[in-house]
């Protein structure tokens, strides 16, 4: 039975009801359960806790913590600030563009990977750095990319084989 994203979502709102306060815990859950907001949950958020849709598309759509679109099985996450755009992340950009064919806040046609490229992940002393699936890998060449990528397509074409 295909169940609506309001109905999988419902457990959210418990004790939340009309209170706007909950606005990015709420859409913090949402994210976690769903990987990404939807239209239809937005609404949702709206009408549950009482706050209009434009400032809800508002905080979702501002910050980087959220996505809009469905991501991919695999997030691979570049920083471009400045520690690291100096040590060369844009080459770890354009590695990720040439090995997957997509370029930043986009998701590969078989949906296996998104890549996002943020500001500062933190790590500056650690440069470039580039986050796969919410693990660090630091000084980062376009070498390692591509063997990281690589072992990721391994690792999914042998899941698939023994499914």
């Amino acid at each position: 039975m295909i169940t609506s994203v309001v109905q999988r979502i419902e457990h959210v709102f418990e004790g939340r009801q009309a209170q706007p306060r909950y606005l990015i815990e709420v859409l913090q859950d949402i994210q976690q359960a769903e990987d990404y907001l939807s239209e239809e949950a937005m609404r949702a958020v709206s009408q549950r806790l009482a706050v209009p849709l434009i400032e809800v598309f508002r905080v979702a759509s501002f910050y980087k913590a959220f996505s809009l679109q469905p991501r991919g099985k695999h997030v691979i996450t570049v920083c471009t600030g400045t520690a690291c755009h100096v040590r060369g992340s844009l080459r770890m950009l354009d590695e990720v563009s040439g090995q997957l064919g997509i370029g930043a806040d986009e998701t590969t046609d078989d949906q296996l990977f998104t890549v996002e490229s943020v500001a500062c992940l933190g790590a500056c002393a650690l440069g470039p750095v580039v986050v796969l699936d919410g693990v660090y890998h630091h000084h980062m060449t376009p070498g390692k990319l591509r063997k990281l990528i690589q072992s990721i397509r391994d690792t999914e074409q042998e899941a698939a084989t023994h499914a």
